[in-house]
């Protein structure tokens, strides 16, 4: 098979916490394992050779370009692949259509791959110019321009305050109101430019030195997808949908995704639908961050089906 160049460029993503995922979902041929978050595959190559032969890997992901990688990456692996372009907020749905009762095994990596974050056009990263977008669906009808230029300063400064815990939040939400009465804020280099200039000089470069824009642009990737919203409802469904002695992993890249899942496995564990297998979470080892220092921010609960 000639590999498209888009999926070449994508071999050179790594997933996160790879071999403590593949341990803790104890993996064995003839297992039926959902992939909530497939990606470009990086976990899913790994998972599909443990559970062959006679496995069965259904793979969903928003993106349909990263299930085009995933699906070419994966083939010829031996289990049964299966791609569904979705939400893994409908994980349930997923499941009926594909005709499963029960699965072995859930993952949900929660994280933006490189292949993204690395693609100008998809307007994800302030390090390079392009089109404010940051939809994870590119057929979803909001994108990141729609926020920043028809949000008012109110809206504007809670989003960036909740989702992104920026100190500055009042002060970059009034700038960006200022700016784009004079032309809207179309490019990634454009808002970067605004937020920069909205944070005084001394604070700047401040916890960690990340970039002034970090914050922000994190708050507005989460308004776009939605994605701190759907992650208790999918975690619930994905628990009714494992077998008992099931496990479900889930990877965090940030405080507020890692408090939403710690919370979640907390109370279905107090319900009784769940044991919790890691009660810290799990971090990525040094010489893992030596290798993918985007790994680094990452956490992996664990939790297994107790009925």
């Amino acid at each position: 098979m000639i590999v498209s160049t888009i999926a070449q460029k994508s071999i050179y993503h790594t997933p996160a916490m790879l071999n403590e995922v593949i341990e803790h979902l104890l993996l064995k041929p003839g297992k039926t394992i959902i992939d909530a978050t497939i990606g470009t595959g990086g976990h899913s190559k790994l998972i599909a050779q443990a559970i062959s032969p006679g496995g069965r890997l259904i793979g969903i992901d928003r993106d349909e370009e990263s299930l085009k990688i995933a699906r070419e990456r994966l083939e010829g692996v031996g289990a049964t692949c299966e791609f569904v372009h979705s939400n893994f907020a409908d994980i349930d749905m997923v499941a009926k259509e594909k005709n499963i009762k029960k699965v072995d095994g859930i993952l949900f990596d929660l994280g933006i791959s490189s292949f993204q974050l690395d693609d100008p056009g998809r307007g994800f990263s302030f390090k390079n110019e392009g089109p404010l977008d940051m939809r994870l669906d590119r057929s979803s009808y909001i994108s990141a321009y729609d926020l920043v230029n028809n949000l008012n300063e109110e809206e504007l400064s809670t989003l960036i305050r909740n989702f992104g815990e920026e100190r500055w939040h009042n002060r970059i939400a009034r700038v960006l109101v200022e700016e784009r009465q004079r032309h809207p804020i179309a490019t990634t280099r454009e808002l970067a430019d605004i937020i920069s200039r909205s944070i005084p000089v001394k604070y700047r470069y401040g916890h960690h030195r990340i970039h002034p824009a970090t914050r922000t642009f994190q708050a507005v990737r989460i308004a776009v997808n939605r994605e701190l919203e759907i992650i208790e409802s999918a975690i619930e469904k994905a628990v009714s949908l494992l077998a008992k002695g099931g496990r479900i992993c889930v990877i965090s890249f940030h405080s507020l995704e890692d408090r939403e899942v710690k919370h979640t496995f907390k109370r279905l564990a107090n319900d009784k639908f769940i044991t919790i297998i890691t009660p810290k979470p799990l971090i990525p080892t040094q010489s893992e961050v030596g290798v993918n220092p985007r790994a680094r921010s990452s956490k992996l609960r664990v939790a297994q089906k107790a009925k």
